[in-house]
């Protein structure tokens, strides 16, 4: 039987491939054209071109199944996806595990008494990620400015820088 790799030695064409496959394809004016160009555009307007496909019934069925995981990552990994139905996320935030709250306090589509409830988390952690939402609504982020952690109480002054 005679094969693409017959005579060959498949690991000099592999190498070679590789080589290839690396290989930058712009010229080095290519290059510093590109390093000039500025976005004229603002993340509104880049949205508006390039909008989220639908939420199917699929896409919903799919995240309800991932969030009812006993595994905590796939939980985490339905909380932080944007198409999470509000009660799925209002349950999420009930979640014992940190990683799952952490992501529910991340997800710009979750609801601001989600965040006010998230607000008064055990962990500094989830605190610290709602007051970096930028969903988070300013009287959480008042009352995290108060917050027993250092860390939080920076993120609530970042957060406010912007």
């Amino acid at each position: 039987m005679v094969t693409a790799w017959s005579g060959v030695d498949r690991r000099e064409t592999l190498r070679k491939v590789a080589r290839v496959s690396c290989i930058s394809f712009l010229s080095p004016e290519q290059r510093a054209t590109l390093g000039q160009v500025t976005c004229e555009l603002s993340p509104d307007e880049i949205r508006a071109a390039h909008p989220m496909p639908p939420v199917t019934a699929g896409t919903l069925h799919r995240i309800r199944l991932m969030a009812a995981s006993p595994d905590p990552q796939i939980r985490a990994a339905a909380a932080s996806k944007r198409q999470t139905p509000p009660e799925t996320l209002e349950a999420l935030g009930r979640d014992t595990d940190l990683l799952v709250r952490s992501s529910v306090a991340r997800n710009d589509g979750v609801a601001p008494e989600v965040l006010r409830r998230l607000a008064g988390d055990p962990s500094a952690q989830v605190r610290g990620w709602v007051a970096a939402n930028r969903v988070c609504p300013l009287d959480v982020l008042d009352a995290l400015a108060d917050d027993p952690d250092d860390t939080v109480r920076k993120v609530v002054t970042w957060a406010r820088s912007w």
